[in-house]
């Protein structure tokens, strides 16, 4: 997986190009969560759930129907008066299914099965940069915890910085020539 630092990284990028529509902390500290949120799974290495089962790490919980049903659910438990709601949904949902995108750059584990509960196969994407991080906080400091660092900068957050920046500059470029209209 890429660590719990490197998934908010996608906050970053998406939040500028949405503008007043997904405004204030609450909204950008939920989404943060929500993009930590489908590593839960790895209770289950404690209470014996397979790896490779639906409900394991990677499974279901990285798959785009549950950043589809948590992004529903912070909207309608977090934001129930949101209007419109569409924007900060989708937010929250690219937020949550960034996860499964970067833990699929990774170069170990089983795969991230995307398209369960309807089909749990394991996929990686052909491109995977990001040393895979361990699951202890003790096996992360060190040497091995700076080379899965290096690559998390490099393959996440260069990029996201760089989509966030542009969508800055794209926004403030509307509002001037908006102003100047």
């Amino acid at each position: 997986m890429a660590s719990a630092i490197s998934h908010p990284a996608a906050v970053l990028a998406l939040r500028p190009w949405l503008g007043e529509a997904v405004s204030g902390p609450r909204a950008v500290v939920l989404a943060a969560v929500c993009s930590i949120a489908p590593d839960a799974d790895a209770i289950g290495f404690w209470m014996g759930v397979p790896y490779d089962s639906p409900l394991g790490h990677r499974g279901l919980t990285h798959s785009i129907a549950f950043a589809l049903a948590i992004a529903a659910a912070v909207v309608a438990i977090g934001f129930p008066r949101a209007r419109p709601a569409v924007a900060l949904f989708g937010f929250l949902f690219l937020c949550t299914a960034s996860h499964g995108l970067f833990d699929a750059m990774t170069d170990g584990g089983l795969g991230v099965a995307f398209w369960a509960p309807f089909d749990n196969t394991r996929y990686f994407l052909p491109w995977r940069p990001i040393h895979v991080s361990p699951f202890s906080l003790t096996g992360f400091f060190g040497a091995r915890g700076l080379e899965i660092l290096g690559s998390e900068v490099v393959a996440i957050w260069i990029p996201c910085l760089a989509l966030g920046a542009l969508g800055w500059g794209v926004r403030a470029s509307i509002r001037r020539s908006k102003s100047h209209a």
